[in-house]
């Protein structure tokens, strides 16, 4: 069962042909030759004048705006977020990804258009160049008491329940990748 909003979205692209005649590159055909730009415009459109539910109208207006941007793939998402005075932390982001993808084959590593997203059954971590010197490294480990270097999140991301932050590849070491583990084990 689908349980976050892209693997919503991805079961219902697989579905939309069997439930409304049509693939998404025929809807997309349709609803963008309607002339229409805005989201509501579009659904409107498809509903009225295709019958189409409420969800997969939803679904074709947010494909046909988000289609042609410039970071849509994944690679694109993190390469706009380690772009410019934050290049250089890039080779942080690599090394917490190729320790993380060791824990086991059910890590997702789920860009989003400022942090990345760790997620098991659920998100465990976040990878976040917060500055153009630190890469924030979020983690849900409730319950752990917080140390100088594993603080509480605060006001950081209200999504995870601890940061360390990053400034040097160095610090990609065995206590940020045990508490990386211990939250994914948790997931």
């Amino acid at each position: 069962m689908a349980s976050t909003p892209e693997e919503m979205a991805a079961s219902m692209i697989r579905n939309l042909q069997a439930k409304t005649g049509k693939t998404l590159e025929q809807w997309l055909k349709i609803a963008g030759a309607s002339g229409l730009e805005k989201h509501g415009q579009i659904v409107k459109y498809l509903k009225t004048e295709h019958g189409m539910t409420h969800g997969y109208a939803s679904l074709v207006a947010h494909e046909l705006r988000n289609s042609g941007k410039a970071a849509t793939s994944r690679d694109d998402l993190v390469q706009a977020q380690y772009s410019g005075a934050k290049q250089g932390l890039r080779p942080i982001y690599d090394a917490l990804v190729a320790q993380v993808g060791k824990f086991g084959k059910d890590v997702e590593v789920a860009p989003k258009k400022a942090y990345v997203s760790l997620r098991r059954n659920k998100q465990f971590g976040i990878i976040q160049p917060s500055t153009k010197t630190r890469v924030d490294v979020g983690i849900n480990l409730k319950g752990e008491p917080a140390t100088d270097r594993l603080e509480a999140s605060g006001s950081f991301n209200a999504m995870v329940s601890h940061r360390v932050r990053v400034t040097d590849k160095s610090q990609v070491d065995s206590h940020l990748v045990g508490w990386l583990r211990k939250a994914y084990e948790a997931s």
